[in-house]
Order: structure tokens, then C-alpha cells, then sequence
């Protein structure tokens, strides 16, 4: 492995090194969101009706952000998870076949991340690795398969609060998404709108007594197997784990 691997990408993604993007060779624009299955059971979550949250003040969020790793091992109810989900990457305005606006900003509005979560414990939702569609705010299973938590806890390299947690975040990156716009530079912005998301989640959480911790240490081949995805195309760039907080009523 070249020691010098992250200069390279630096220098090589730099707009002097930039070729013509597909967006400018007049390529089609790509989905604004990851198909399902057309016989994927859809489950559509309570509306984000951010009016019946506790009033939270953003100066207390901010300084009250940490990472949190320990747990209650209560649930989280399908309010909060759709709060959560919202406040990371629900679609406040739509153009069709153009563009998504949502609660978090993105390059180009291109919002190329899509968010799995591995379900543990919330209420009314089985057991499960699920993935979420924002323009309609609803989720749909992925795999219900055996063993499914250990396996995941072992592409984390043994981060066991993944176990305790209500709900683990994951982020896929898809890559032809951001990158029909910026072209190899693109890469760049997918990181960047990663912790653009994992922020909100942090603040977010705080409104409903719970905490959360960014995970960035993971095995990438063996994540983006668990999840069912190339690792080039699509590959995970992100996780998070979210639970009740001890000590939070």
C-alpha cells in the first residue's frame, strides 16, 4: 500500500485534475433515491410531527452533544425513530426528477447517502436490517437473517454498545449519485456530507433523552457484505449507534 495514498487523493481530486463530469457530457441523471424490490414490504412511519417533541433549545443541544455508549436497552417508538430519521435526511421539498431538499445540506443537493438501520428494539418493528426511502418516509426490510446483530457488532471490530443499542445507524455512500455532478471529486463531498448527517443525529437525539455514538472504525469489506452491496459502487461510510441514555427521563 502506498504510504502517500491520501495526498494522491487529495492532488487527484483537485478541480485542475478534474475531467468532464457526466452531468457535463450530458449523461442522464441518476435516481434521486435507491429503488426497492417492486415486492418489498413497505412500512410507512408515523408522520415527524416535530411539534409533539419536548422543546430542546439548539445552544443546550450543541453543548450538551457527547457520544454516549452505554445504554438503558429500552426501545425507541416509531415517533421517535421517524424524529430521527427526519431530522437526518427528510425530504422538505421535492422536484421531481431534479432535486431533494432536505434537513441536511448535501453538494449539489444530491443527498447520495442512503441510511440502513439495524433494528434491535423499537416498538412495533420487528428485529431486522431495514433501509429508509425519505421522499416517502417509510423503511423496508433487508434481512431478517440469523445472527445478524453479531455479525454487524464484528464488522464494527467488536464495538458491543451495537448490541445494547435501540437502533443502529448506517450510511451508504452511492457513489454514481454524487458523482454524475463532480466526477471523482465527488468522493470528497460524500465524506463531508456524511458528517453533515451524523451531527444532526447527535443533536437530534438529545430532544428525545437519548445518545448517541459516530462509529468510524469498521472492517469496510465486511460491512458492505453484511449490508449486500459491491463496497465500490455503494460502500459504508458511516455508522452510529443510538439508545436510551442511563440517567435520561
Amino acid at each position: 500500500m502506498n504510504q502517500d495514498t491520501g495526498k494522491l487523493f487529495i492532488e487527484s481530486t483537485k478541480y485542475k485534475n478534474m475531467a468532464p463530469s457526466a452531468q457535463q457530457l450530458g449523461v442522464p441523471q441518476p435516481p434521486l433515491e435507491t429503488a426497492k424490490a417492486s415486492d418489498q414490504e413497505v412500512i410507512k412511519l408515523p408522520d415527524p410531527d416535530i411539534r409533539s417533541v419536548k422543546p430542546f433549545g439548539l445552544l443546550q443541544a450543541i453543548n450538551e452533544r457527547k457520544s454516549v455508549r452505554q445504554y438503558t436497552g429500552d426501545a425507541l417508538t416509531m415517533e421517535e425513530l421517524s424524529f430521527l430519521l427526519w431530522c437526518t435526511q427528510g425530504v422538505k421539498s421535492l422536484v421531481p426528477g431534479h432535486a431533494t431538499f432536505r434537513t441536511v445540506p448535501s453538494a449539489g443537493a444530491r443527498h447520495a447517502l442512503d441510511t440502513y438501520l439495524l433494528i434491535n428494539r423499537v416498538s412495533d418493528l420487528p428485529q431486522g436490517l431495514y433501509r429508509y426511502q425519505a421522499i416517502d418516509h417509510n423503511v423496508f426490510p433487508v434481512s431478517s437473517s440469523q445472527g445478524l446483530t453479531n455479525h454487524i457488532v464484528q464488522g464494527a471490530l467488536g464495538q458491543e454498545m451495537i448490541r445494547v443499542a435501540a437502533v443502529c445507524f448506517i450510511w451508504v455512500a452511492v457513489t454514481e449519485r454524487m458523482n454524475w455532478r463532480y466526477g471523482e471529486r465527488g468522493y470528497r463531498y460524500l465524506f463531508l456530507d456524511a458528517g453533515h448527517v451524523c451531527q444532526n443525529l447527535y443533536l437530534s437525539t438529545r430532544a428525545i433523552h437519548a445518545g448517541v455514538c459516530a462509529i468510524a472504525a469498521f472492517d469496510d469489506d465486511q460491512m458492505n457484505d453484511v449490508i449486500g452491496i459491491d463496497g465500490t459502487d455503494e460502500f459504508v461510510i458511516y455508522m452510529a449507534s443510538v439508545g436510551k441514555e442511563e440517567g435520561e427521563k
